[in-house]
């Protein structure tokens, strides 16, 4: 099957085309994305500003042009923290049904966490053991634990690094007053979830997914995006401990200079830098391991397994037409 997800996040609007079997990996055919940023286009009240309805609704009705042109035969479509919450989430939701015919699915944050770590358990396995995640978005941090592919604890906090740069580090570079503030800020809202975190005893392997997860780890010296997705990558608690001073005097266009890290990221890279390492440390993590899969993944995985299911269901309970001839052949 050819499937469709478009993932309207806070930095990113992607139309993510796959061809997917139960079973089997999905294999990606087709990416349409741009950076619409629709964190940025709020109001002072919090609501989605006309102009970036707009927008959302021009992308997607391309993203279903796209997803038509490419044989797309069942859709997946999420959003998560930036309309999730805005106050006129619904209006943006009503208008882009309306003009696209597309039913946004707005995932809660926890829901976010869920589906990201199945993807990061079906692409690392069962032999990792006990499994520990950390994904920064634009808007908001997720994180999950468990041994299982439903974890025992999954959370959410606004920590995303898009929140962080806007909230707290406006200057370019920002001043060393507001990256402290801003360090002391994430480092409080991390600390709120630790124990939530670590009560089901140590972890056997820990897992960075996200875009800026995998730039952190491109700067630190991991292997280039060229290399392909099954090239092991890590990022160490300790070289990003060793960037951040550096990364905090840069500005955004020599951020942008650095491997892995595009034009368009580079404003944020300092905050999701000071959110990763606020992690690390708390949670006692010296290395994790670079997931080239997280929430569309999940989302693909999911959707799968249910229409397996049905698939399933279908078998167990339709007749079995070498039944009927094994029995008349019994008879006879």
């Amino acid at each position: 099957m050819r499937l469709g997800v478009i993932d309207v996040g806070s930095n990113t609007v992607h139309l993510l085309v796959v061809d997917a079997h139960a079973g089997a990996r999905p294999i990606p055919a087709t990416s349409h994305k741009v950076e619409l940023r629709l964190a940025e286009h709020l109001d002072e009240g919090g609501c989605i500003s006309d102009k970036g309805a707009g927008a959302l609704v021009g992308f997607v009705a391309s993203c279903t042009e796209v997803a038509e042109d490419q044989g797309v035969e069942d859709m997946i479509a999420f959003a998560t923290s930036a309309i999730r919450e805005a106050p006129n989430g619904d209006a943006v939701l009503d208008r882009v049904r309306a003009e696209t015919g597309v039913d946004l699915h707005v995932l809660p944050g926890g829901e976010e966490a869920r589906m990201t770590f199945l993807a990061v358990r079906r692409w690392f396995g069962w032999s990792v053991g006990g499994l520990l995640l950390l994904d920064i978005g634009g808007g908001s941090l997720e994180l999950a634990a468990g041994i299982d592919e439903v974890p025992d604890v999954a959370v959410s906090i606004p920590l995303g690094a898009g929140r962080v740069t806007r909230e707290w580090l406006t200057g370019d570079p920002p001043s060393a007053d507001d990256v402290r503030a801003a360090r002391r800020y994430v480092r409080a809202e991390v600390a709120k979830v630790v124990r939530d975190l670590t009560r089901g005893g140590p972890f056997d392997c820990t897992v960075g997914s996200s875009k800026t997860f995998r730039s952190l780890a491109r700067v630190c010296g991991a292997a280039p995006s060229e290399e392909g997705p099954y090239v092991p990558r890590h990022l160490d608690h300790a070289d990003l401990r060793d960037r951040l001073p550096g990364l905090a005097r840069m500005t955004a266009a020599e951020r942008g200079a650095l491997p892995g890290v595009s034009a368009g990221r580079a404003p944020q890279l300092l905050a999701g830098a000071l959110v990763a390492d606020a992690a690390m440390d708390l949670l006692g993590v010296e290395r994790l391991a670079i997931s080239p899969w997280a929430l569309r993944e999940g989302l693909i995985l999911r959707r799968l397994d249910v229409l397996d299911g049905v698939h399933e269901a279908v078998r167990v309970h339709a007749p079995d037409a070498f039944t009927h001839v094994r029995a008349d052949r019994a008879r006879t």
